[in-house]
């Protein structure tokens, strides 16, 4: 085998430019077959977890205006909302009854939402409901302080008392400034995205993170990005898991190519070699079908987040029910087992 793909599989944390060796020249087989090793010395026995949560947008007026979200609408739009607790509530028992017991809440930067609307349906969802709620992309809590006139350490200690467990680390996509600006100016820059989430972390809300490509990025910015999570992972450990995505096509406004099978599976493959200090690695069921999504679990891969209640802003190709859930990851050879958000 690829003595930088042996040297992973012993332990030895790989450098930002042997990565970048094993991406553009390594044999993606056996960069999975790497990947799977390791999966199975980190995670030992033949389990792959699920959790299941419905997705809450509880606004679509944002004004990061990204340039490949079809979802934001302006405030003044005739298709503008923001949901109210009742409609909040009723989202949330209809995921209850299907067995569903986690909220994931997630919107727009909308300056006209006032704090003590995300407080009170904080509390609702955790004292009256009685539900696990993630949510808050690093930009929404950003910019919430910023619209509240406090810092970010005390809003996130305001929505922790309310009932926030963890935060997603959602609008990544890829850590690299040359495409954030592409992307979307008016997001974080690459290093202020992870010293948020090292916020987070420290205040004891850990969450996720992923990658997002598919478009001009080039490989060196692939590793620089998994350069920024594995040191934003070093410096508070908040990180339980990583997910590999692909953009897909809302609007005209950006470039996105297609990834094929291999490309996606030895990307996910790398991410598991090289992000040694998070624990599990998590396959897009939702993105990118069950048929990669299987071939994922044995390339590095131990979970597959589905199942999803509810999805706004992308098709969803994965799981809606428990029951499907367990049934694929048993199809797939392995033992499901249920896990919350935070891998509890």
């Amino acid at each position: 085998m690829n003595t930088l793909l042996q040297k992973a599989i012993e332990g030895n944390r790989l450098s930002p430019a042997e990565a970048l060796n094993l991406l553009k020249n390594a044999p993606w087989t056996q960069v999975a077959e790497a990947a799977n090793s390791m999966r199975h010395r980190m995670n030992p026995g033949n389990k792959v977890g699920y959790t299941a949560f419905r997705i809450v947008n509880y606004t679509n007026v944002c004004e990061v205006t990204c340039s490949f979200c079809s979802f934001c609408r302006p405030a003044k739009s005739p298709e503008a909302y923001v949901l109210s607790l009742d409609e909040i509530r009723q989202k949330t028992l209809e995921a209850k009854a299907k067995g569903a017991d986690q909220i994931f809440l997630q919107g727009g930067v909308n300056k006209d939402i006032p704090l003590s609307y995300y407080t009170d349906v904080l509390k609702m969802l955790t004292q009256e409901l009685g539900v696990k709620v993630r949510g808050f992309s690093p930009v929404e809590l950003v910019r919430i302080a910023e619209f509240n006139g406090i810092t970010l350490d005390q809003l996130l200690d305001v929505l922790k008392e309310a009932g926030l467990s963890s935060v997603p680390g959602a609008g990544a996509e890829i850590l690299s400034d040359r495409m954030r600006q592409m992307l979307s100016p008016k997001k974080l820059p690459a290093q202020q995205w992870c010293d948020t989430l090292v916020a987070c972390h420290k205040k004891g809300l850990p969450g996720s993170a992923n990658i997002v490509f598919g478009s001009v990025e080039t490989p060196e910015e692939i590793i620089e990005h998994l350069e920024y999570v594995r040191k934003t992972q070093d410096a508070a450990h908040g990180f339980k898991s990583f997910v590999v995505w692909t953009f897909q096509p809302q609007t005209d406004k950006f470039p996105i190519r297609h990834v094929r099978g291999d490309e996606y599976l030895k990307l996910l493959a790398l991410s598991r070699l090289y992000l040694d200090n998070i624990p599990h690695i998590e396959v897009s069921l939702l993105g990118m079908g069950l048929s990669l999504g299987e071939l994922g679990l044995h390339c590095g891969a131990d979970d597959i987040n589905s199942i999803v209640i509810e999805e706004n802003v992308l098709e969803n190709h994965g799981l809606t029910s428990i029951e499907e859930a367990e049934a694929f990851i048993k199809n797939a050879g392995f033992t499901p087992y249920r896990r919350s958000l935070n891998f509890d």
